[in-house]
This record gives C-alpha cells, sequence and structure tokens, in this order.
C-alpha cells in the first residue's frame, strides 16, 4: 500500500489492539474503492487515552473507532454525540471537526443489521439477552430495532440487569425484563432469539455453559464474540439445528457508518469481505 500526503487517515483506537479487524476491514473497503487512506491502530491505555486522542486530531486524522475499554470515555470527551452514543452512554466513533469531536455509536445499528440479514425482523417475538454491561446495553437497542416484543435481560448479578432495564425503559417501546442466569429456564421457551452479549467464549475466556433444550427448535441463536467465530453456543446451538449469527456480521456491519465518515464513500457489505476476514482470523488462529 501506497500512501501520498493527501492520504485520509482514520485510526482504531483501544487496549489491546492489535486483536482488531478494523484496519483489515478498512484495508478491504480503501483498496475497492480506490481510496488513498489508511486505518492506523493506535494502542492506548487507559490514562493515556485523552493525549493519544488530541495527538492524532492534530496531526490531521478525520477520526477514529473506538474499542474496548474507552468507549465510555470516547463518549465523554466528545463536544457532541448523536442519540445512539447518547442511549448507550458510550461511542464506538469519535469524528474530528474543526475545533469538536463528534461521539457516535454504531454497535446497535451494527447488530440489528447482522441480525436482519440473517433472521428478520422480530416482529412482537420474545427475545432473551444475556449480558448487563455496554454490550448488553446496544444489544437491547438493537432487538428494539428490530420489534422484539419482549426482551428477557438475564444477568449473573441479577442486579446489574435490574438497573440496565430501568435505564433503558423510557427509550424503548419492548417490555424489558430483567432476571438471573437461573432464569433461563423459565423464560427459554418462549424465545425466538437468543442472544449472548457477555464475554464467555472469547479468547481464553470460558465457554457460556447454557442448556438449549429448553429453546424452541426455530428459535436462532446469536453470538456477538467474533473470536472464535464459531464459539462452543453457537456449536451446540447449530448441531441442535438452530439458526446461527456469529459476531462477524455485526463488526461488517457497524464499520459502514465509521467508513463513510472517514472516507467519504458507503461501502457494502458482500460475501467476499466476509471471506477476506474469516481468511485473516484462520491465520491469527
Amino acid at each position: 500500500m501506497t500512501l501520498s500526503g493527501k492520504a485520509k487517515l482514520a485510526g482504531i483506537i483501544g487496549w489491546p489492539v492489535n486483536h482488531s479487524l478494523s484496519p483489515v476491514l478498512h484495508g478491504y473497503w480503501l483498496a475497492e474503492y480506490g481510496i488513498d487512506g489508511a486505518m492506523i491502530p493506535l494502542a492506548a491505555r487507559v490514562e493515556d487515552f485523552a493525549v493519544v486522542i488530541d495527538g492524532v486530531r492534530r496531526a490531521g486524522f478525520r477520526g477514529v473507532n473506538v474499542t474496548v475499554p474507552h468507549k465510555e470515555a470516547a463518549f465523554a470527551i466528545a463536544h457532541r454525540a448523536d442519540q445512539a452514543a447518547k442511549s448507550a452512554g458510550a461511542a464506538n466513533l469519535l469524528i474530528f471537526h474543526d475545533r469538536e469531536i463528534e461521539a457516535r455509536n454504531s454497535d446497535s445499528i451494527g447488530l440489528a443489521e447482522s441480525l436482519r440479514e440473517n433472521i428478520g425482523a422480530l416482529q412482537g417475538a420474545s427475545a432473551v439477552l444475556l449480558g448487563a454491561g455496554g454490550a448488553a446495553r446496544g444489544a437491547t437497542l438493537a432487538l428494539e430495532m428490530l420489534g422484539a416484543g419482549k426482551i428477557h435481560l438475564l444477568n449473573r448479578d441479577s442486579r446489574r440487569a435490574g438497573i440496565l432495564a430501568a435505564s433503558l425503559a423510557p427509550q424503548v417501546k419492548a417490555a424489558i425484563e430483567p432476571g438471573a442466569l437461573g432464569d433461563w429456564s423459565a423464560v427459554a421457551s418462549g424465545a425466538a432469539l437468543l442472544v449472548n452479549s457477555t464475554s464467555a467464549g472469547m479468547g481464553a475466556n470460558p465457554p457460556l455453559d447454557i442448556d438449549l433444550s429448553r429453546l424452541p427448535q426455530s428459535a436462532a441463536v446469536c453470538d456477538i464474540v467474533y473470536n472464535p467465530l464459531e464459539t462452543k453456543l453457537l456449536k451446540d446451538a447449530a448441531a441442535r439445528g438452530h439458526k446461527t449469527v456469529d459476531g462477524l456480521g455485526m463488526l461488517m456491519h457497524q464499520a459502514v457508518p465509521s467508513f463513510e465518515a472517514f472516507f467519504g464513500v458507503r461501502p457494502k457489505v458482500t460475501p467476499a469481505l466476509r471471506e477476506a476476514l474469516v481468511k485473516v482470523l484462520g491465520e491469527r488462529g
């Protein structure tokens, strides 16, 4: 890749950041659309986040994508934010204007588009969402976009689930019912979709231990984890004949508005793009 002095630059900031597929993803689109630009990985400790953001903004970057653990800090540092970022209290996209930083959150849109592409709208159906962290907040908003009628929000700490449900209730039409993971058996039989928004099964983390036999055969199972691409949850679900949705679709779709903001072209999510990312994941092991 050759960059000119007029190259459009953007970054992906996190700690760590070497695991991120964003440089590969944006690099694919940059090559596809013949754009003089680059997506630069930026490793920044929590205490250095604001300094790094100020530095790349001054260096002429158009903005950055934000990954863990900086999404809440990204929202806090911005001068203005879109409604999705305000609802989530976090941002995965910072756009640099002349003197202002704009925060956006495309995680919810990314998950909603991935689910819509694979299973369609929920049309009043019930969904079970596991987790009560930032990812769960975004996933709840995504389920709302798809028209869920009821969302069972289950977490190891039911108190956290209750707090999240209370904070989101004014923003969604769907009924949000918080509970503990132990409530799974009582709510699974009525679910059309199960979404795991926890980090269980990611990298070296222990896999999610849940009995899928309670789930209707027609229900779909989604895991927002994309490394590994097929978690134990998805393997078990596929073995039972459930439709499965991995986290790679969410990653690709959430990147669309970022790429457009950075490089001025709205890219398309295609099977060829997915194939390229799957190949990289396989090479990384």
